[in-house]
């Protein structure tokens, strides 16, 4: 059977990425040899939609089964009419994960572990002229790398930083 787990690097030593449509790899597995492939997720750094682009891929795949720590509502709504089997709540080593597949030991999932967009959070960032941009982070939160596109207009009237004596031209 050919199976995928959600990967942080590319042999069956690494750990399994706990985010499926934001993994950094995906590792295909045929559980009778233990033979593997693993391909570079390409859809981890979209805005949007990276869990069904990943899910598409896995389709064209031909794989049975995913092992993941997490699995989105759109994903697992493209998994469920593809009959692809979801087993989410993994964790460890590659290796440990598919031999416990192998086992039967593992229970597939049938709702989503996470909310939509659950990879990504947002953080702000400040510009140099005082305004604030919002960037997408994927991760945890912290400090952004919004690009400050303020439309502020710099019509302030503030009193400057002369050494005037206040001489005005009272009378």
């Amino acid at each position: 059977m050919k199976i995928c787990i959600s990967s942080t690097g590319k042999d069956m030593n690494s750990q399994v990425d706990p985010r499926f449509g934001r993994c950094a790899y995906f590792m295909i597995v045929q559980t009778d040899d233990l033979s593997f492939e693993v391909f570079e997720n390409e859809f981890k750094s979209l805005g949007g939609g990276a869990g069904i682009q990943s899910a598409g891929f896995l389709q064209s795949k031909d794989v049975k089964a995913l092992l993941t720590g997490n699995c989105g509502p759109n994903a697992m709504n493209v998994f469920s009419e593809s009959k692809i089997q979801v087993v989410t709540g993994q964790a460890g080593l590659i290796k440990d994960v598919v031999e416990k597949f192998k086992k039967g030991e593992l229970s597939p999932s049938v709702d989503p572990t996470v909310n939509e967009k659950a990879g990504l959070t947002d953080a702000a960032g400040q510009g140099n002229n005082g305004s604030q941009g919002r960037g997408r982070c994927m991760g945890g939160g912290g400090r952004g790398m919004g690009r400050g596109q303020g439309q502020g207009r710099g019509m302030g009237r503030g009193q400057g930083s002369g050494r005037g004596m206040g001489r005005g031209l009272g009378r």
